[in-house]
């Protein structure tokens, strides 16, 4: 049988991703990080989603980001819309190492379950100026882990060249259109009570933008 684990943050990639694991595979898993975030609404979406979807969702928590607060996801003094302040070419909400440690921690979880594939939402199209989102890193990170661990667990990332609007076409496709609105979680400001036509979210903070721009152009494009 065919085993899948999703890195599993509970927003619109990673709600995406996961439906699409559930048409392709026959045994899938969820695993959601707990960082820290302020927006930490979104581990509680992640396990309503994983719930109402019927698979296993479990929460791994990380206090290193918390220790060295370097971003706006985690300091809630800064401003999110602001550069980074110790890498101004990025943005606020990028975490440092962030995305090398999640898939790094991925990929020990699925050695210990005999998972061979991980599944991960990032995408290098519509991406929000990090550059942990791109094939190049992970492709250069797939091959690091299965070496340091003689594995073999592939990567898959079937949003890397999507547009938003592309994505929210794929979770229609997908069956989690309906989930992805109702439910799933991407504000960085963590605001799960303002419910827009294409989700939740307070409709400033850069997610919101990108999202709510995604979801204007699959209106007018499909």
């Amino acid at each position: 049988m065919s085993s899948a684990l999703i890195v599993f943050s509970g927003g619109q990639d990673s709600t995406t991703c996961l439906g699409w694991a559930l048409s392709r595979f026959d045994e899938v898993d969820t695993l959601t990080f707990d960082y820290g975030q302020k927006h930490r609404v979104e581990i509680y979406q992640a396990k309503k989603i994983a719930k109402a979807l019927g698979v296993n969702n479990h929460v791994l928590g990380i206090d290193a980001f918390s220790q060295l607060n370097d971003s706006a996801l985690i300091d809630g003094s800064l401003d999110i819309s602001s550069p980074h302040r110790n890498r101004p070419n990025m943005p606020a909400s990028f975490v440092p190492n962030r995305n090398a440690i999640f898939f790094t921690l991925a990929h020990a979880y699925a050695q210990k379950q005999g998972i061979q594939n991980i599944i991960i939402g990032i995408n290098q199209t519509d991406y929000s100026g990090y550059p942990d989102c791109r094939q190049n890193f992970i492709e250069a990170l797939e091959i690091a882990l299965n070496l340091g661990s003689e594995s073999n667990i592939k990567f898959h990332s079937p949003l890397l060249h999507l547009t938003k609007a592309e994505t929210f076409k794929m979770s229609k496709e997908e069956g989690v259109l309906e989930m992805v609105l109702d439910e799933s979680h991407t504000c960085y400001n963590g605001d799960h009570n303002s419910k827009n036509e294409w989700g939740y979210g307070c409709a400033e903070c850069p997610a919101c933008e990108l999202r709510a721009k995604g979801w204007k152009e699959y209106k007018e494009a499909f």
